[in-house]
Formats: structure tokens, C-alpha cells, sequence
């Protein structure tokens, strides 16, 4: 069973002379924007528009279902997705829930009217505020708040009202809003969000957990958790948004702007390994050629003796360019036994109650192509492991294989995220149950890798090291957050909830640690 990841965010400005272009309407480039990203979040997806020609400066539509679900049209949401599809800026999302509920009021952007045009916004974010149950409970009890949803969405909100307010003059400082949020928040974001006087601001974290990419031309502004979405638009000369900073459209123009000092880096090595669209360029490194790199190493590794009745399978689809280098370099023939049902989505990113019945029918074997061969499985990860148990079982028991040694691009996970990925308990993780509570993945022994390979139905496990991660991704170790796996949280809230985790799992406690 796969995790499920985060969001996505995107934005978009019409632009003349440098200046915002109001004239010009680009609000229906977010939907295609969103749906270039729909492989981070298929829960909902939702928009905001500015057009200051309309009574209502801002307009949000949002759903529940995928973007091709949440933007279509019928009579009952015809007005309403048009006006909100139009204006010369917009904002958009596509959600999974990490925190929160599958219910349409989680559904982003969160819009929050008021009467004074710098106090109207919208916003979206993608990540995970760690500290969200503390900054909840600051606001309810010395503030006098009271919190309608389960969600860290609702807490980002009213604490970017509260900043916003102190700007009585409607003149707002984000550098010093954004560098004091710095201070409280712990976790993982990505923001972006805009007023009713059109002003857009878009900002990452200082240690730049999740990706955020940026394209300033001629006649607009594109702002996209992947580089693909704005890549498909026609535009090149795409830029990473450094952690700490922020893009900031006003009517004095467009300007990039440091809000906080990054003390050190962490981008989540999860993106380049499962995540991200394999097209898309994460702070400067290619997600397919770090698959590949992936795959080039897992040929190293490689025990097996290669005959003609050798081949190699990728699970589709994200561990194709993986399992596609690591056949190259053994030399054994690379086929497509394994055929995925694409009108199913991701299953990791599935809440938990239809995790199951994604996986039931979104693989088919081919025995044609499997039958009586020695099949070396490539996945891009070993999470909960519902999914591998299942494919496995099926391409021996209907592909009629005659072994099936599994090979994994990365390391097992080990540890729980609080930085925006569902993997939020030790209990859920598959290889957690074969070591100790603090243990890494340096701790499992031959030994337990065979029991590990044997519970899932496979002849063999073998997988990537989390030390091989700087090589794969082509970044230094120290830039990466890999906490999953090694238990190195960059966070000091991070480091709080493991332990809390562990004493969770030691007393049997049910349930997320945050």
C-alpha cells in the first residue's frame, strides 16, 4: 500500500510592462495547472480567482474528486466555476489529506472574507505543520478561537489573519509576516495565497521541504509545486523558489524576496523516488534521471545469476525508469508483465478505508509474458507493503511465475512523516514490524530481510540504502530529509513526535502521534 503525499499548489498572473495586467483573464490556466499535478492529491481540488471588474474581487470553487470531477460542469456549479476560472490572477490546489478529513469543507483554497480588501484572501498550502496542535490550543486558550475543523489549513489561516491585521493601512509587510511565521510554525510548507487588492504571495519554508517552482515572462506569472505544470504551458526558464523566500506580484510588480535565514536544507527525497511526475525538475535535479540512477544501483546490487528465462518488471507506473536502467545494466530482458488499470488512482494516495480495493483492481499479470520466468520486481518503495503482498501473490498464483525477487529504489520505511506524508504511525509501516522501535535501517540483518521477502510471498529483498539516496538524487546527504527512514528529524517538533510515536507503539496506543 502506497503513502499518500502532501498536495499541490499552484498560481498564476497576467502581466503588461512588468506591472499586473488586469485586462487579461489567465484564471483557466489553473485547472490545466492542477491537473499536470494530479498525481498530488486526487481527494479534491479547488480555485480562487481575483478580477477587480467583479463585485466579488475573489471567487473560490472547490470539490471533492479528482480535477476532471471537481471542474466539471452542470447546471447546479455552471456560474459559479466560470467566475471562479476567470480573472487576470487565480490560485489552485489538488488535495490529499495527511490531516483532515475526506469532506469537501478541507477542501483548499480556504477563503476568508472581510470587508477590508487587505483582510480578504485566500490561500492554499502544501506540507504539514508539525506544531499544529500546540498553535491550536494557543489560539483557543489564550486567544478565545474556536476551531471548526481537524485541520492545520484552519490554524495557517487564522494565524495569517492575525499577522495580516497588524497592517492597519492595508500596506502589508510578508517579509516580516512570513519571517515571524518561520518562528512559529514547524514543519513543511509551501504557500500561496492573494488579497482582494490582488496582491499574490507565494512562500517556502526555510528548510524547503517541498518543492516550488516559479516562471516570470513577458505576460504572466506561473507559480506550481512541479516545474511540469508550468513546463506544459509553454514556458521555459523555470526557476526554483529557494526555501526562505518568497514571490511577491503587487501593483509595483513582480519581486523575489528572503524572509528567513536556511539554516540547512531538507528537501522530503520522497519526491524523487515516488512523488513527483517523473518529467518534473525538483530543486534543480530531474525526477527520471534520479530514477534511473536509482536503477543503476540496484543492478549493482544485484546477486542473481541473469539467464534467458530472466526478466525484469516494474510495478507501474513510477517505478518503470527504475526497473528500465537496472535491465539495461544487468543486460536481461526489460518487459511489461504487470499492466495497471489507469482510470484507478494512486493507491497510497487513497484515504485508508479505499486502499484495498484500489489495489484489488488496479493490477493485471500477463502469463503470456510471466509464465515459468524468473522475475525481478522493481518498486519504487516498500511502505506498508498491502500492495506488493497482492502483486506478488497475483503473478505467481494468476502470471503463473516461477520466482519473484523483489528489488526496492530506496530503503524500507521505518519511521513515521510529520512533514506531509501519510505515513503517520510506526504500527502501518511493513518493515517496522521486523525490529525495534528506535531501530534504522542499518539495524535489519540478512536474516530479517529473508523473513521480510518470505511474508510478502517474494524469493529474495533487496534494496537501496539510505546512505545510496545522495547519489541518487544527485544532492548532498545533508540536504535531504530522510527521517523516514533513518530517524533524523530536522525539525525539534520532529523529534518530539518520534519519541512520542515510540512510546505509542510500546503501550500499543492506537493512532497518529500529532
Amino acid at each position: 500500500m502506497k503513502p499518500k503525499d502532501e498536495c499541490g499548489i499552484a498560481a498564476v498572473y497576467a502581466l503588461k510592462g512588468g506591472l499586473p495586467d488586469t485586462e487579461t483573464d489567465l484564471g483557466s490556466y489553473i485547472p490545466l495547472m492542477l491537473q499536470d499535478m494530479q498525481n498530488r492529491g486526487e481527494l479534491s481540488a479547488g480555485i480562487t480567482s481575483y478580477d477587480p471588474h467583479r463585485n466579488y474581487l475573489l471567487k473560490t470553487h472547490k470539490a471533492l474528486g479528482q480535477v476532471k470531477e471537481a471542474f466539471k460542469i452542470n447546471p447546479s456549479n455552471e456560474k459559479t466555476i466560470e467566475e471562479a476560472t476567470s480573472g487576470c490572477a487565480a490560485i489552485g490546489h489538488v488535495r490529499y489529506a495527511t490531516c483532515g478529513k475526506d469532506d469537501v469543507n478541507y477542501a483548499q483554497p480556504f477563503e476568508r472574507e472581510h470587508g477590508r480588501l487587505h483582510k480578504w484572501f485566500s490561500f492554499c498550502f502544501n506540507g504539514n505543520i508539525a506544531n499544529h496542535v500546540e498553535l491550536k490550543n494557543y489560539l483557543v486558550e489564550n486567544k478565545l478561537y474556536h476551531i471548526n475543523l481537524e485541520s492545520d489549513t484552519e490554524i495557517l489561516m487564522h494565524y495569517l489573519a492575525r499577522e495580516i491585521a497588524q497592517f492597519e493601512d492595508g500596506d502589508v509587510d510578508y517579509v516580516q509576516i512570513f519571517k515571524r511565521l518561520a518562528h512559529s510554525f514547524d514543519g513543511a510548507w509551501c504557500l500561496s495565497m492573494i488579497d482582494a487588492q490582488g496582491d499574490l504571495v507565494v512562500a517556502r519554508d526555510p528548510l524547503g521541504f517541498k518543492p516550488l517552482s516559479y516562471a516570470i515572462t513577458d505576460d504572466k506569472v506561473l507559480v506550481a509545486s512541479e516545474s511540469v505544470a508550468i513546463w506544459n504551458r509553454g514556458v521555459g526558464n523555470i526557476q526554483t523558489l529557494e526555501p526562505g523566500h518568497l514571490l511577491r506580484v503587487t501593483k509595483d510588480g513582480v519581486k523575489v524576496e528572503k524572509f528567513a535565514e536556511s539554516t540547512r536544507k531538507a528537501h522530503c527525497f520522497f519526491e524523487w523516488i515516488y512523488f513527483s511526475n517523473v518529467a518534473s525538475d525538483i530543486d534543480g535535479v530531474n525526477v527520471y534521471e534520479s530514477r534511473v540512477r536509482a536503477g543503476e544501483m540496484l543492478a549493482k546490487k544485484e546477486t542473481l545469476t541473469i539467464d534467458d528465462d530472466t526478466i525484469v518488471v516494474s510495478v507501474p507506473d513510477t517505478a518503470k525508469a527504475s526497473g528500465d536502467a537496472m535491465g539495461f545494466e544487468l543486460g536481461a530482458k526489460v518487459v511489461e508483465g504487470l499492466f495497471r488499470n489507469r482510470y484507478v488512482g494512486r493507491s497510497f494516495i487513497k484515504s485508508g478505508n479505499s486502499r484495498n480495493k484500489v489495489v484489488q483492481q488496479k493490477f493485471t499479470p500477463l502469463p503470456s509474458v510471466l509464465k515459468g520466468k524468473k522475475v525481478i520486481l522493481v518498486e519504487d518503495s516498500l511502505v506498508r507493503g498491502t500492495t506488493l503482498k497482492h502483486i506478488i501473490k497475483d503473478m505467481k498464483e494468476r502470471g503463473q511465475v516461477a520466482e519473484v525477487h523483489l528489488r526496492i529504489a530506496c530503503p524500507p520505511i521505518l519511521s513515521p512523516c510529520f512533514y506531509g506524508i501519510d505515513m503517520s504511525t510506526l504500527k502501518e509501516l511493513f518493515a517496522r514490524q521486523y525490529t525495534d522501535v528506535d531501530a534504522t535501517e542499518s539495524d535489519l540483518p540478512e536474516e530479517v530481510r529473508t523473513k521480510m521477502a518470505n511474508d510478502l510471498g517474494a524469493d529474495s529483498l533487496t534494496y537501496l540504502s539510505h546512505t545510496d539516496m545522495a547519489e541518487v538524487i544527485d544532492l548532498p546527504y545533508e540536504d535531504l530529509c530522510i527521517a523516514c527512514v533513518n530517524s533524523d528529524y530536522p525539525t525539534a517538533q520532529g523529534k518530539k513526535l518520534i519519541v512520542k510515536a515510540r512510546e505509542n507503539a510500546l503501550k500499543g496506543v492506537e493512532g497518529r502521534s500529532y
